[in-house]
Parts: structure tokens; C-alpha cells; sequence
């Protein structure tokens, strides 16, 4: 009950500092100083427990499998990709391409319809194929997605959106059935309940950390864009006085220049998503080489 608590305090403090820091402008705030401070010394008195007490919340043997530290850290990774990109996409629809709501939902579906196509298809193949070979060809695929996105603008054409997200959905398909398999392939089964336990805790952590990181990028990239942006906008550049520009993005008076302002946002943050879009597809190819690490479950021998 002790180390429960622990992790409790520790993990608790966590998810606030994660939910609130960007609102609060991260460690310029006191109150996410005091979160951290609150889940460093939690989360370090839980390990101390963990491999001091006579009976810990969770038994340090689970962690001298080799297959559950790599998957540990794989499901880690893919915990951001997964809900990282859930969490940037809708607003980049519906901020910045101006579609209702109804409609992303619409647009987002075929990523659920091609996860579950592809869970169907790896199943049959699980002990036919080997493991590492079906992730690391559907993390190649979400990655090869994630690049389409990053070169998204706000001329995108919904087919690609619907397309992108169908083929990220196949990716990520054939990653998360095999590697539950490797990863628990070779942990004893007294020890499977909480290798399980922490294995959905650790993915959790990770869609927190992604999210929160790719929020916060997403905020400082469009201030840095839209400042480079800015900067070129002056009295003396001919094209802002061509004909074929909008009559509202008029320089000489304070409402064309609220326009050409607000269409500078909107610029800069579609760049910005773009490096966020970027950011995560390389977070997915570094997570290959953990596949390489773990072993795959030994085949039972043939009956003569």
C-alpha cells in the first residue's frame, strides 16, 4: 500500500504538471515547480521501495526481462505517436481548414477503420511471420504517413487527409498486436499481471508526455514562424502591392493589417504543425531499433 501510494503521488503530480504546464508557461510558474518537485521525489522514493521493501507494489524481477524493457520503451514511443496525433490534427482541420466538426470526425474514421482491417489481418499472421518483421513494417508505414502529413498546407485536399490517416491506421495496426506478444513472450507467468499493469501505465505515460511536448512545440513554432513571417512584411515589398491580393490586406490601414496579421497566423501555425507532424515520424523510426532487441518466443518442437 505504501509503494502504491507512492506511485499514486508521483504519477498524480505527473499528469497536472503535463496537463497545466503550457497554460501555465511551464517552470516560470511556481505551482509547476511544486508539481514536479512533488512527482521527482514520489516517483524516486517508489523506486527505492520497489527495491528495498520485503514486498514491493511491483517485484524488481520483472524488470531483468530483456523483451519487457524494450517494449517498455517501444510502447512509450508509440503511446506519443498514437495520441499526438489524434490531439493535432482535429484543430488543424478545424482551426485552420475550417471544417465543422461533424466533418473531422468524418475525416479522422478511416484511421480506426484501417487499424482494425490491419489487427485482423496480423492476427493470422502472428506465428507464421516473425514479430519484429510485422512492427517494424507497420512503423515504417505510420512513419512513411507521418511524412505525407508534414507536407500538408491549407490547400490540402480531403482525399489526402482521408488517405494519410487510412494508411497510418494499417501501420499502426501491425505494430501493437506483435509486439504485446514479444514483449510478454518470455516474462514467467506469475509475473504477466503486473508486467501488464505497468505496460498500460507506461503507454499512458507516454500519449501525456507526447501530447504535452507537441502542444508546446506547436505554440513556440508559431510564434518563431509567424515572427520570420512578419518581418517581411514591410511598406516596400512590390507583391503586397499587386492587384490580385485581397482589397481587406490593405498595409496603410489598421484593419487590412489585423487581416494580413491574422492570415500570418494562420500560416505560421500550419508550418508549425508541419514540424510537429515531422518530430513524431522521427520518433517512430527511432523506435525500430528497440524492436531489434528483443528476442522472439522460442517454437515448440515437433512431435516425431
Amino acid at each position: 500500500m505504501f509503494g502504491f501510494a507512492l506511485l499514486s503521488i508521483g504519477i498524480g503530480a505527473l499528469q497536472l504538471m503535463l496537463d497545466r504546464g503550457n497554460s501555465q508557461d511551464w517552470f516560470s510558474s511556481t505551482e509547476i515547480i511544486a508539481e514536479g518537485i512533488i512527482a521527482g521525489i514520489g516517483l524516486y522514493m517508489f523506486l527505492v521501495h520497489m527495491f528495498t521493501a520485503e514486498k514491493p507494489f511491483l517485484t524488481p524481477a520483472l524488470f531483468r526481462n530483456r523483451n519487457l524493457n524494450a517494449g517498455l520503451v517501444f510502447i512509450f514511443l508509440m503511446g506519443m505517436i498514437l495520441l499526438a496525433t489524434l490531439a493535432l490534427l482535429p484543430p488543424f482541420l478545424q482551426q485552420l481548414m475550417g471544417y465543422p466538426v461533424l466533418m473531422v470526425g468524418f475525416v479522422i474514421a478511416p484511421r480506426g477503420f484501417g487499424m482494425m482491417l490491419s489487427m485482423m489481418v496480423v492476427g493470422r499472421l502472428i506465428g507464421k511471420v516473425d514479430s519484429r518483421m510485422l512492427i517494424m513494417s507497420g512503423l515504417s508505414v505510420a512513419a512513411f504517413s507521418l511524412w505525407q502529413i508534414s507536407h500538408f498546407t491549407l490547400q490540402v485536399d480531403i482525399g489526402a487527409v482521408i488517405e494519410t490517416g487510412l494508411l497510418q491506421g494499417l501501420g499502426l495496426g501491425f505494430v501493437f498486436v506483435p509486439m504485446s506478444t514479444l514483449t510478454f513472450a518470455t516474462i514467467s507467468p506469475e509475473l504477466r499481471t503486473e508486467g501488464t499493469a505497468i505496460f498500460s501505465l507506461i503507454r499512458n505515460l507516454g500519449s501525456s508526455i507526447g501530447i504535452s511536448i507537441m502542444i508546446t512545440f506547436l505554440a513556440h513554432n508559431t510564434q518563431a514562424n509567424h515572427a520570420l513571417l512578419a518581418a517581411t512584411v514591410t511598406p516596400f515589398r512590390h507583391v503586397l502591392q499587386s492587384p490580385w491580393l485581397p482589397d481587406t490586406w490593405d498595409i496603410g490601414t489598421a484593419s487590412g493589417i489585423a487581416a494580413l496579421n491574422s492570415e500570418l497566423t494562420r500560416q505560421a501555425a500550419a508550418m508549425a504543425y508541419s514540424t510537429d507532424f515531422l518530430m513524431m515520424m522521427c520518433v517512430s523510426l527511432a523506435a525500430i531499433p528497440f524492436v531489434l532487441l528483443m528476442r522472439p518466443p522460442a517454437r515448440p518442437a515437433k512431435a516425431a
